[in-house]
């Protein structure tokens, strides 16, 4: 980030005191990372309470902080006090966002938004220096973090966003003020919160609000309610475009994973570049390199007692139709050994949550594969749809199927795993076989 004297801090947040002198290098919320250069922001969370280490901070050598109430025992002149220390956090973002001269792509989507920012990462790299959304800080934490932390000698800045209710990315695109907004695909995500795969789409629609004037908007015209993206799109925008299987950029694409969705991202990326008026042929080359993220569809290939297994791990998160994507793409992949699915439940699907793994185990059920591991409880629903000739397991839990595999594995065996990251926890388990392999 820029630096910011302390009279320029209280300025942008609408601060009418006089806080000491100082000049701000850093913003931090985590009291741990904070030091003489640091702005100080005490924000509540669920475990933690900012304000309970102000004063730890200030002994440390924190010139200035910013909080909710005064602080006893501190030098009134170091705390800066708001009504809303998390809105103080997205102030300061938008302002240094301000001072960033290149051009701010937005993205999100319900699926593959942490694969697709990486991928238009190393895509628009080939071209110019470019800065992105670490991780997938992507909430109303992360995009205002990954905003104070722009390179300000990058050409182009990618930044992620993500949300479970209507509301969440119009304050975050307000923040960013994106050059181009891109909804990537709408699926039942968080539907649980949501209610309704329109409210899903409205939402994703939110981040065409905050373009700047004459800003471009990008939509998936093959998702669901792809006509609300584009509606809501063309309120905002100043000029819109689709892409999808009637309309991509013409390209000689080489991917390293063939499966339907890892070409829906290509497709984004190189309509991107197409509107920013790059020449196509970096792109093309950057894409047909790029490979699958850890936990995002990458595959391994693991050598567990002389058994060869390939692993495909897409264990970072779970939800109705990424799954049916990855198995229909482990159904056509053609392998020498079994095919087998570990998957865990489905998470925030509320009412929809029965009839979803349905859905799936349907899927598994018309994609030819061989064994399927159920893990949580949901899981039944998925496994009840297998016919006969599927041999499979249920687990009420990780426990016992890192046995079971020891047991089942073959050579040439293809292993899936999939599921809800925090709930089905069947992450652990791709992880163990990948350490061991």
């Amino acid at each position: 980030m820029i630096a910011l004297s302390a009279a320029k801090i209280a300025e942008i947040l609408g601060y009418a005191g006089k806080p000491a002198a100082a000049e701000i290098r850093e913003i931090s919320t985590d009291s741990r990372k904070a030091d003489e250069h640091t702005l100080f922001i005490a924000l509540k969370g669920e475990k933690f309470d900012g304000h309970d280490f102000i004063l730890d901070v200030l002994k440390k050598g924190v010139p200035l902080v910013v909080s909710e109430h005064p602080v006893t025992g501190a030098d009134e002149k170091r705390v800066i006090i708001v009504p809303d220390t998390l809105k103080a956090l997205g102030k300061l973002a938008q302002h240094n966002r301000r001072q960033y001269k290149g051009t701010l792509i937005a993205l999100t989507g319900s699926s593959g938004k942490t694969t697709t920012k990486e991928e238009l990462k190393t895509t628009l790299s080939a071209y110019a220096p470019t800065y992105a959304t670490s991780g997938n800080f992507n909430n109303h934490i992360g995009v205002p973090r990954s905003l104070l932390d722009l390179d300000m000698n990058a050409k182009y800045a990618v930044i992620e966003m993500g949300m479970s209710a209507l509301g969440e990315i119009e304050y975050l695109t307000s923040l960013a003020e994106p050059d181009v907004a891109l909804v990537t695909n709408v699926y039942p995500m968080h539907i649980e919160f949501l209610k309704s795969l329109e409210n899903i789409a409205r939402a994703k629609a939110e981040i065409f609000s905050g373009l700047k004037t004459g800003g471009i908007a990008i939509y998936n015209e093959d998702t669901a309610y792809a006509e609300i993206l584009r509606q809501e799109a063309e309120k905002y925008a100043g000029a819109v475009y689709g892409y999808g299987k009637e309309n991509h950029t013409a390209a000689k694409l080489h991917l390293q994973d063939e499966a339907e969705h890892y070409y829906y991202n290509a497709w984004a990326v190189l309509k991107v570049v197409e509107v920013l008026g790059l020449p196509l042929d970096k792109a093309i080359a950057a894409i047909n390199s790029f490979g699958a993220l850890e936990g995002r569809g990458k595959k391994h290939l693991l050598n567990l007692n002389g058994r060869k297994v390939t692993l495909i791990d897409d264990s970072y998160s779970g939800q109705p139709d990424a799954m049916k994507l990855a198995i229909k793409a482990l159904g056509e992949m053609q392998t020498a050994g079994r095919k087998i699915a570990l998957l865990g439940k489905m998470a925030e699907l509320g009412d929809y949550s029965k009839q979803a793994h349905t859905e799936v185990g349907q899927a598994l059920a018309a994609n030819g594969i061989d064994i399927v591991i159920g893990v949580c409880e949901e899981t039944k629903d998925m496994l009840s749809q297998l016919p006969e000739n599927v041999t499979q397991y249920y687990f009420p839990s990780i426990e016992g199927v890192e046995t079971l595999l020891n047991e089942i594995l073959q050579n040439n065996d293809t292993l899936l795993i999939k599921g809800a990251h925090y709930s089905s926890q069947v992450f652990k388990i791709a992880e163990e076989l990948i350490k061991r392999g």
